[in-house]
């Protein structure tokens, strides 16, 4: 049976709290500084193309600081690489605000590529909580730092307006307002980080680590970058897929469903209502797919995730677009689905790789999901305007009924764990 001193046991929830609280500050500023940044490229290109482009910038931003992030992470520990993240997105929330000023769509995009630091920094901080966890408990720790994200994801959206207002109150364009502000609120994530993160949870874990079981993949050579994975065995390599593929399936069924929504002249409110109720499952959830990911074990939970995507797949794909009801229920669906893919499936790769090994692996998932999302939504809007809504449905759960298949297998070989 694990033990755990009770002085990991101490610094481990002291590293959640923190993790949590960043995670709060991180995603508030994510949502202020995206909130209107499509409508803000847009309006300064004159071209709605160009406006697509801002959320890609920022996506690309995510998966280009994946590997250095988890680079830093393997070599000094996750406090200077948390640091990286969300000061590199801060430095780029600044970009944006001087771009606004200039009025320049190209200099603005350049900041939204170095602002997704912050989406990489927030991806990487759930790995972080499973450094000290108990092996019966890692799910759990990861899906609170995971839950904390739906308060930023709330808070930011509803203060851009704010910001914006307070800017042209200080005789700058609207557009800088929401910029400054999510540079500030990065500001402070990186000082909560550089102080609270003390002792740094994966220098802990290195010095007091047990034996690693054998299921475990990799070896002492700790290769980086996307050469680790030659060095990953069959369950890590299924958590890795697992999730890039619930991730891209997520980005790209959500993605398009206000345009879809649009073309039933359905109004802006009634979209919100139906994005806001998908993103609610998106994290709410989390805390209990964390706990069935520890009770049940991590490969069935993946396959629950990969259940629920194909079913909102069909409840989604075959809503008509005036029926808001039933595409509220399908990306509900969806959400639930991407939930518990995510807090499994990073669960599953964490325990399936050594120590050494750990950082790395976190940092090619993270590069695949967001790579996954970026070619996700760009295939989504090509499929919706080739063919149509209904046909994205269908490839979506098409995509995702072999990680199923494969789940359930790999469930019935294997221990529950």
């Amino acid at each position: 049976m694990v033990t755990v001193a009770p002085q990991v046991e101490r610094v481990q929830r002291k590293v959640v709290r923190v993790l949590t609280g960043t995670q709060v500050l991180g995603s508030a500023s994510v949502t202020i500084g995206l909130a209107f940044s499509t409508l803000i490229a847009a309006s300064l290109s004159g071209s709605d193309a160009v406006g697509g482009l801002a959320q890609t910038a920022a996506v690309a931003g995510a998966a280009v600081l994946a590997l250095p992030g988890a680079r830093l992470a393997q070599r000094h520990g996750r406090r200077p690489a948390l640091v990286l993240g969300y000061g590199t997105g801060a430095l780029g929330a600044l970009v944006a605000a001087v771009a606004v000023g200039l009025g320049s769509w190209q200099v603005m995009l350049v900041g939204l590529l170095l602002f997704g630091g912050a989406s990489s920094a927030n991806y990487a901080a759930r790995y972080a909580a499973t450094d000290l966890a108990h092996p019966h408990r890692r799910a759990r720790e990861l899906s609170r730092v995971v839950w904390a994200a739906m308060i930023g994801a709330i808070i930011g959206p509803n203060l851009a307006d704010p910001a914006g207002r307070v800017a042209a109150w200080l005789g700058l364009p609207v557009g800088v307002g929401p910029f400054l502000l999510a540079a500030l609120v990065l500001g402070a994530a990186v000082l909560v980080i550089q102080l609270g993160l003390r002792p740094d949870p994966l220098a802990v874990v290195r010095s007091t680590r047990p034996v690693d079981p054998p299921h475990c993949s990799g070896g002492s050579g700790s290769p980086g970058g996307l050469r680790v994975w030659g060095t990953l065995g069959p369950m890590a390599r299924l958590a890795l897929v697992g999730v890039m593929l619930c991730h891209t399936a997520m980005v790209g069924l959500m993605s398009m469903t206000p345009v879809h929504m649009n073309h039933a002249g359905s109004s802006l409110r009634v979209v919100g209502v139906v994005i806001s109720l998908h993103v609610a499952a998106m994290y709410a959830a989390s805390p209990l797919f964390g706990w069935m990911a520890d009770r049940l074990g991590r490969v069935p939970v993946l396959a629950i995730g990969a259940s629920l995507v194909v079913a909102a797949a069909g409840v989604a794909g075959m809503a008509p677009s005036h029926d808001a009801p039933q595409l509220a229920a399908g990306l509900a669906l969806l959400g639930f689905g991407w939930s518990a893919g995510l807090v499994s499936g990073s669960a599953l790769l964490t325990e399936s790789v050594r120590v050494e090994d750990r950082p790395a692996a976190q940092g090619l998932s993270d590069l695949v999901m967001n790579v996954g999302a970026a070619i996700g939504g760009a295939v989504s809007g090509i499929v919706v305007t080739a063919w149509s809504y209904a046909a994205l449905g269908l490839i979506v759960g098409f995509t995702a009924l072999p990680l199923l298949v494969v789940c359930l297998l790999a469930s019935l070989r294997r221990p529950v764990r």
